[in-house]
């Protein structure tokens, strides 16, 4: 009986061993299937667009530490951060990447042509990330806001609602090489409609006070805003642009339509939260073994038009009937 037992307490302390051996490869193993994902933020990855993403994927089932794993890394508007990051989240090999702007989806193209990724970039093909919309041939895919024809279109748009502005400021960021795309094709307008376009750089969040007050200077009659929403920092950075525009009663157009409904006047272009709820779905096809190559570049197919009356009213201005009738959105 005493053998019978030391042998079966050999046979236990063997088998116990054996199962501490491999627990670890096991563990490892079973980590290794939830998928991690990366996200390069140009300012900050924690803003309402930010937001509409991560609620995106909870929708198609993803649950942060269940089945999904997230890097964020955020340039706080730092250009110069930017390729230091992109290189920081490519050594943690994650599945997919999520660019928010064109130049964090540029800033990852350099930093690698293997791990896929999924840009919200304002022209892909301008800024040289893809070769076609319909078949980006790399492991770049994602989504479009067409540059140039929307800034066409907020120049004619504030140009009617202000018939007699003459000089308009144009705040834009020289980092975004869309930028110098959307200015080409707007400058070819404004000589038409016999306006003179004057660039006013905003590299950073920080730079907007610096550029209301070289407006006085320049004698200017109102702004087009063709920054786009993963541009500001914060609700506090927003909430200063729309007061010294307001201080300075200076009729303003902008990209999103977030700010005209915390008080700006108007804004034209395609609604900057849906188009980050899209990329989640991008994310989700590439997990379950799509390949970047093989998903063609989404482009909006409706820009919205918003204009906010109070505003209007505020820096003392009555727009036309015609512009109000066209709005898809007036607020009261």
């Amino acid at each position: 009986m005493t053998i019978k037992l030391n042998r079966a307490f050999r046979l236990l302390i063997r088998a116990l061993a054996f199962l501490y051996v491999i627990a670890p490869t096991v563990t490892s193993a079973e980590s290794q299937k939830v998928p991690r994902v990366g996200f390069l933020c140009w300012v900050t990855c924690g803003d309402v667009y930010h937001e509409a993403f991560w609620q995106a994927l909870r929708k198609l089932g993803y649950a942060d530490y269940k089945n999904i794993t997230f890097e964020n890394r955020a340039a706080g508007g730092d250009i110069d951060s930017l390729d230091t990051l992109a290189a920081e989240l490519v050594r943690l090999k994650p599945a997919v990447i999520v660019a928010d702007t064109t130049q964090s989806a540029r800033a990852l193209k350099d930093a690698t042509g293997t791990i896929p990724l999924v840009a919200v970039a304002d022209d892909p093909v301008g800024s040289g990330l893809i070769a076609k919309l319909g078949r980006p041939e790399g492991n770049i895919t994602g989504l479009s806001s067409v540059a140039g024809e929307m800034g066409v279109k907020q120049l004619q748009l504030i140009k009617e609602a202000v018939p007699e502005a003459s000089r308009l400021a144009v705040f834009g960021n020289p980092a975004n090489p869309t930028t110098e795309l959307r200015l080409r094709a707007m400058q070819a307008v404004a000589r038409q409609l016999d306006v003179t376009l004057i660039m006013v750089e905003v590299r950073t969040p920080s730079e907007h006070e610096k550029a209301f007050a070289t407006l006085a200077q320049n004698h200017v009659d109102a702004i087009i805003d063709i920054l786009g929403g993963a541009d500001r920092s914060n609700s506090a950075t927003t909430g200063r642009v729309l007061e010294l525009a307001q201080r300075q009663r200076l009729p303003t157009i902008y990209q999103s339509e977030d700010l005209v409904t915390e008080g700006g006047l108007m804004s034209y272009g395609p609604r900057i939260r849906d188009e980050f709820g899209r990329a989640a779905a991008y994310v989700d096809k590439i997990l379950k073994g799509a390949k970047p190559a093989d998903l063609p570049v989404e482009q909006p197919t409706r820009f919205h038009l918003v204009i906010n009356l109070k505003a209007a009213k505020a820096i003392g201005i009555t727009l036309p009937t015609s512009i109000l009738l066209r709005a898809d959105e007036v607020i009261e």
